[in-house]
């Protein structure tokens, strides 16, 4: 019994230390602000390929580049926090320093800061963030394909004008996040994925919707609302362990399906949610 009791402890000992070893405590005095100038040209290419990754911060993305593929700027004041780019023909991305922030907001006056306008050709977008927030425009763009997937984050996404292509696929990957999309119907999608965690999620399908689009919605522990606006046909079929559904007067129901008819082109929406709360308003 000794022996085992002995055994069981080193292993905590053996594994308690190998946690020290990851864990790095230390932490980089912060210096002046250093601002960088980002410019990155089109590509040879029908469509360009960006992939924006980012850590703890603050990001920025809208329309303004122009003729140019994206343009702007990073601030930050930590050195090892400045923006990496690399291009390989119609593939750019751009990443994070070396310098791993543990956490935000950080109380430790650490910046990081991107503040980057996108321009008119078309692009397949990728966005992979950690804890930050993020408050982007994409209305007016070309945009094929997007995704984004971050973590414990605040954003906010909105389609100000109508995409100038047929996207695709949009996808969207959150964590115990705060999340709105606003103006979907703008987005011109033809599907729409978004998965979450336990979070607080609005998604507004707002704007003009150019084509029959579908959606897939599956999140856990979460409040989520649905705007649809008046007179956009919809389709909403819920499945789940929900805690409360909230639909406005004049939609159908037939078991967990819930309809309206409108006019133009339908939208079709699928929403899993392993408990809370789902509203639909208008």
């Amino acid at each position: 019994m000794l022996k085992k009791m002995f055994f069981v402890s080193l292993v905590l000992v053996f594994a308690l230390s190998a946690c020290s070893v990851r864990i790095n405590t230390q932490k980089e005095t912060p210096g002046p602000d250093i601002v960088d100038e980002v410019s990155i040209q089109n590509p040879d290419a029908e469509t360009a390929f960006l992939t924006l990754e980012f850590g703890a911060g603050r990001l920025y993305l809208a329309p303004g580049a122009g003729a140019r593929l994206l343009s702007g700027t990073a601030t930050y004041n930590i050195a090892d926090l400045k923006p990496v780019i690399t291009e390989d023909g119609e593939v750019v991305k751009i990443h994070q320093g070396e310098y791993k922030m543990n956490s935000w907001p950080n109380l430790d006056g650490t910046k990081n800061e991107w503040d980057f306008r996108l321009g008119e050709m078309p692009l397949d977008l990728t966005v992979k963030a950690g804890a930050y927030e993020g408050v982007f425009d994409l209305g007016g763009l070309s945009l094929v394909n997007l995704t984004v997937r971050d973590g414990a984050a605040d954003v906010k996404v909105d389609f100000s004008s109508a995409n100038l292509v047929r996207m695709n696929v949009l996808n969207y990957q959150t964590g115990a996040s705060n999340v709105t999309l606003k103006n979907l119907a703008n987005a011109n999608f033809t599907t729409l994925n978004f998965e979450g965690g336990a979070g607080n999620y609005t998604l507004d399908f707002g704007g003009e919707l150019q084509q029959d689009a579908g959606v897939t919605l599956r999140a856990g522990m979460s409040n989520i609302t649905l705007v649809i606006p008046e007179g956009l046909t919809a389709q909403i079929t819920v499945d789940g362990g929900l805690s409360s559904i909230n639909v406005p007067g004049g939609w159908r129901q037939n078991g967990n399906t819930y309809s309206r008819t409108g006019d133009g082109p339908v939208l079709t929406i699928v929403v899993d949610l392993g408990a809370g709360n789902l509203q639909i308003v208008e």
